[in-house]
């Protein structure tokens, strides 16, 4: 079937491209992450437009979202009840996605584009559902488009090797989605039931602690921390059992493919100076405010001024330690790149003096502005490692995951020193 599409497209080109997308979101069993990606090819080779193919494959894609959401919205429960099971969506099947994506579709349309059983029916649902058109429209119609052009767009890049590549991209896009919306549905319950989590997550690691309600909206910070830790933890262990049976190349391989073909040698000066931010110099800078900001704001001077001096010489410990035991060689020969060192350090320094800004600032841009900063910088220091082919990028990706877990760790416990800190000075009074 792929092979014949493909024959179709060289002879078509945006015809088949949007036809068969729109097919495609109308249930059909058509390969169209292959075809979007072949797309690509041909835009690599010069037989089509980069953007007119990405506009095509979306007009295509929401096309056939309208069409479906109309069926939905027309026919209704009944009809799929009783014919279903012809479309592979038998009545068990589509209750149990009618619940799913009652509670849960209209925040979840972008998303479902990259999942694979999900995006066929999401049109069908919105529509039995009685979801807002315009609403629907809005979310559809975006991922439409980013679906297609994130497609388009890889295949463009990878030119002739993007058969090669094709399964790893669906793998990891699939996988991708799968962790994005199991995040939108745990932030959602968290914040529909943010007391009880709250509650419940604290006074169980820290039971007869009176004081912990005291901490007002901090406790919320707390039980995000430990999730993260709880979620990093299996990360890492997952990235040892990869490491542990040798399963990065496949990886590797792609991804320094792909960074190399988007950066290329003028990139060069701009890639000295991202890893110029994980130097010795903005590191001690860091450590240097942050000090200066537990003696203006903490409550705690020497509890957070303690922890800080725990996070930073027990991190090079930890990094180290974590380097010594997987001893593996980087791309230039250099000896323990796993983890990335720079990647660990930036996440582990740059985090808690955000976290300790962010705990004494009530201002949500100035948290948020917090949490992107760490986000950005670290992204760039991996990806100047990953450039001048210092490090792999599975390295890189560990780095990020080892330092979460020790940064996580020290967050919750610093929380809960502070709390028996607490109630031992109330308790004395």
């Amino acid at each position: 079937m792929a092979h014949f599409i493909q024959n179709l497209m060289d002879q078509y080109g945006y015809y088949v491209l949007g036809m068969a997308l729109m097919l495609e979101l109308l249930a059909l069993p058509l390969p169209g992450e292959v075809l979007m990606t072949y797309a690509g090819l041909m835009v690599f080779q010069g037989n089509l437009n980069w953007i007119l193919s990405i506009l095509t494959a979306g007009l295509g894609a929401s096309v056939g979202m309208t069409i479906s959401y109309w069926i939905g919205y027309k026919l209704g429960t009944p009809f799929f009840e009783k014919y279903g099971s012809k479309i592979h969506l038998g009545p068990e099947k589509f209750k149990k996605t009618s619940q799913w994506f009652d509670r849960y579709g209209n925040k979840l349309l972008i998303i479902a584009f990259y999942i694979p059983g999900i995006r066929h029916f999401t049109g069908y649902f919105s529509g039995i559902t009685r979801m807002s058109f315009r609403t629907y429209m809005m979310y559809a119609y975006t991922g439409a488009f980013i679906w297609t052009g994130t497609f388009i767009s890889l295949g463009k890049i990878l030119g002739p090797k993007w058969e090669q590549f094709h399964r790893m991209i669906t793998k990891y896009l699939l996988i991708a989605g799968i962790i994005a919306a199991v995040i939108f549905v745990v932030v959602y319950l968290f914040r529909k039931y943010r007391n009880r989590v709250c509650d419940a997550t604290v006074l169980g690691l820290n039971k007869g602690v009176k004081a912990f309600h005291s901490l007002g909206k901090v406790k919320v910070l707390v039980v995000v921390s430990f999730g993260a830790f709880l979620t990093l933890f299996i990360v890492m262990a997952g990235l040892i059992q990869d490491f542990l049976a040798n399963e990065f190349a496949d990886f590797d391989i792609f991804t320094s493919y792909i960074i190399h073909a988007l950066f290329d040698e003028s990139w060069a000066e701009w890639m000295n100076r991202f890893a110029y931010l994980a130097s010795f110099q903005v590191v001690l800078t860091i450590v240097a405010l942050t000090l200066v900001w537990i003696l203006i704001k903490g409550k705690d001077r020497m509890l957070e001024a303690g922890f800080l001096l725990v996070v930073l010489i027990g991190g090079e410990f930890w990094d180290e330690g974590l380097r010594q035991i997987f001893h593996r060689t980087g791309p230039e020969n250099l000896l323990d790149s796993f983890p990335s060192e720079q990647a660990l350090i930036t996440i582990i320094f740059l985090g808690f003096a955000a976290y300790l800004f962010v705990r004494h600032v009530n201002m949500t841009w100035l948290r948020t502005g917090a949490f992107l900063l760490i986000l950005v910088v670290s992204l760039l220091v991996g990806l100047s490692r990953i450039y001048f082919d210092i490090q792999y990028p599975s390295d890189v990706v560990a780095g990020y995951v080892f330092g979460g877990v020790w940064l996580s760790f020290n967050v919750v416990l610093l929380e809960i020193f502070r709390v028996l800190r607490n109630n031992e000075q109330n308790s004395s009074t």
